[in-house]
């Protein structure tokens, strides 16, 4: 009998230490036809998933995404995944079909059931940063079901009315300061952005206004007019809708992060989305040290709010 007592406490232990195995790993899994790269971490393989979709589009934040998920290793599974055309995926394989927002929305979905599936998870945690909350909003209001709770950071929620309020401001701040070339350069776009010329100079000016280094220069221009090759036109088409229009209600959880200093994707919209917005739970966070990316300048205050705020009201 002793020994039956002994080997069921061994079995227990083994069993207590499973859970507690750790997850580091990089996959490369077929999603929409494609293999796309899915970076999972976690210090207990048995806690519930985040999935982080990144921003841009176009900007993994794959390599340096370490900075603020320390703390959130130890409640998750941390989950970050390169979309088609971005990072690690892009350097696996091309995309094989034309980019658009609804074929990135597809893919997104996808990567929830993959990791459901593979955690045998009712349902994960969704966060997502700037671009990133064109698809997270699609599947929260789409399938609640699969969500404990959407976490949109600094969310584009109008692309156009965005442009339209940072660039005014950008006009006011070169009267200002007396800044002739930007009061030139911004006197020449066009609202709605038509083209390629008008973006880039509204986002220069928007990222030296930040203080942003190295943006005027050669180097800074070419990498953006590649970068806007393949992103603008996914960019442009998602203008032309906002979620004022297309969401007005979501059946799970929502929390919004929003920085008070976000001129980009602008934050008076994200507060008056919120308030407009119906949801069976929501909440509104401020990041009062923060502009567009919270999870570089407040990357504690970030992980606290999702691990004491958010976590425990999963249902």
């Amino acid at each position: 009998m002793l020994s039956l007592f002994l080997i069921s406490i061994v079995c227990s232990s083994q069993i207590k230490e499973k859970k507690k195995i750790q997850i580091d790993t990089t996959e490369a899994v077929q999603i929409g036809g494609i293999k796309q790269i899915i970076s999972i971490k976690g210090n207990n393989r048995e806690k519930p998933v985040l999935l982080i979709l990144h921003g841009g589009p176009g900007k993994s934040l794959i390599s340096f995404s370490e900075g603020f998920t320390d703390k959130l290793k130890n409640e998750f599974v941390v989950a970050n995944w390169d979309q088609r055309e971005t990072g690690a995926t892009f350097s696996l394989n091309r995309t094989k079909d034309k980019l658009t927002p609804d074929l990135l929305k597809k893919d997104a979905l996808e990567v929830v059931h993959y990791l459901k599936k593979k955690f045998h998870q009712k349902k994960i945690f969704l966060l997502s940063h700037s671009w990133g909350s064109v698809l997270g909003f699609d599947i929260a209001a789409r399938h609640p079901e699969l969500l404990y709770a959407f976490i949109p950071v600094s969310p584009v929620i109008d692309a156009h009315k965005s442009a339209f309020l940072f660039v005014k401001d950008l006009k006011t701040w070169a009267l200002e300061t007396k800044n002739n070339t930007a009061t030139q350069e911004l006197d020449k776009i066009k609202l709605p952005f038509e083209d390629k010329n008008d973006f880039f100079l509204a986002q220069k000016w928007l990222f030296i206004h930040n203080g942003v280094k190295g943006v005027d220069t050669e180097d800074f221009k070419n990498n953006y007019y590649q970068w806007m090759e393949t992103w603008f036109p996914v960019w442009k088409e998602n203008a032309e809708t906002n979620l004022f229009d297309s969401i007005s209600e979501i059946k799970c959880p929502v929390y919004f992060l929003i920085g008070s200093g976000d001129n980009q994707s602008y934050y008076t919209i994200a507060e008056d989305y919120y308030k407009f917005l119906k949801a069976k739970n929501k909440k509104m966070f401020w990041f009062k040290e923060s502009g567009h990316t919270i999870f570089n300048t407040e990357p504690e205050k970030l992980q606290e709010i999702i691990i004491n705020e958010i976590k425990p009201n999963m249902d």
